[in-house]
């Protein structure tokens, strides 16, 4: 007889907060492609000017088209073609809930090692979203 695998209580909530996190965030893609091409809200970057920058470096597109790196998004969100990166970080971001979520279930479990190593990811994270682990560049 095949014995049965049941996930564990930690493995449920992670994947129902990735599961319910995911449809938010292609909701969320999908509405912001739709008010970009649909034209509400105006491009920072015209369509027109696309194909002549889509083979440039990043850092020739950037300084072409005056966009800063980082978080400097956050400002252009009135652009149609900017919006999509609320969808994209939120998706990058149900990651970090997810552990967070399964924190306290392995504490409770007196699994210290896996509250540890899910503790460091979140931190891993968040230090790579906050661009504090950038290593040089422009």
């Amino acid at each position: 007889m095949e014995k049965k695998v049941v996930a564990t209580e930690e493995q449920l909530r992670y994947a129902a907060l990735l599961n319910n996190g995911m449809k938010i965030g292609m909701a969320m893609l999908l509405i912001s492609f739709a008010i970009y091409a649909i034209g509400i809200l105006p491009p920072f970057v015209p369509v027109e000017d696309l194909p002549k920058l889509w083979g440039m470096s990043v850092h020739d597109y950037l300084n072409k088209t005056g966009i800063h790196e980082g978080w400097s998004w956050l400002k252009l969100l009135n652009k149609g073609d900017f919006l999509n990166f609320l969808g994209i970080a939120f998706l990058g971001g149900v990651t970090i809930v997810c552990f967070l979520a399964i924190i306290p279930i392995l504490i409770r479990k007196k699994d210290h090692v896996y509250a540890l190593i899910a503790a460091l990811e979140v931190t891993v994270l968040i230090l790579a979203a906050s661009g504090l682990l950038k290593t040089g560049g422009h």
